[in-house]
C-alpha cells in the first residue's frame, strides 16, 4: 500500500481539485453552471423548494460565493423552466427534478469507484472534513 501524506491544505485541495475536473465536463454536457448545480443540489435535498433568501446564504456561504452569482444562476435556472422562483421561493419544476437526476446520475457513474471505501472510513473522512470546515469558518468570521 502506499504511503499518503497526512491531510493538510495541500491534500484537501489536490482532491478538491481532481473532483472539481471530473465535475466540470458533466455540468458542460448538462449546459450547467457550478452555482446552478449547487441550486440542483440544495433545492432537491430540501424537498425541492427552498426560501429564496436562506438558499441564496447558504451556497454563498458554504462555496464563498458572492450571493450576485447565486442570485443569477436562480434567474438562469428559471429562465430555462427549472426552477419556479419570486422573492420569497424557489421550487424545482417536473423539468429542473429531471434535469438534475440525470447529472446525478451521470456523477455517480463517474465518482461510484472514488468513494468505493467502507463505511466507516468515509464516516471518519466525513468527519474531519466537517470540522475543518467549521474551524476555517470560524477564522474568517472572527476577520
Amino acid at each position: 500500500m502506499p504511503a499518503y501524506p497526512p491531510l493538510s491544505t495541500q491534500v484537501i485541495g489536490k482532491a478538491e481539485s481532481a473532483l472539481g475536473a471530473l465535475l466540470a465536463p458533466v455540468l458542460a454536457e448538462a449546459g450547467l453552471t457550478f452555482p446552478e448545480w449547487l441550486i440542483f443540489v440544495l433545492a432537491t435535498a430540501q424537498g425541492g423548494a427552498a426560501g429564496r433568501a436562506a438558499l441564496v446564504a447558504a451556497i454563498a456561504d458554504a462555496r464563498k460565493l458572492d450571493p450576485a452569482e447565486v442570485a443569477t444562476a436562480i434567474g438562469a435556472l428559471a429562465a430555462t423552466g427549472d426552477l419556479e422562483a419570486d422573492d420569497a421561493q424557489v421550487t424545482l419544476t417536473s423539468r429542473g427534478r429531471a434535469r438534475h437526476q440525470r447529472v446525478r446520475t451521470r456523477l455517480d457513474e463517474v465518482t461510484t469507484a472514488i468513494f468505493d471505501f467502507p463505511a466507516d472510513d468515509l464516516a471518519v473522512a466525513g468527519r474531519v472534513l466537517g470540522v475543518i470546515t467549521e474551524r476555517a469558518n470560524a477564522v474568517l468570521a472572527a476577520g
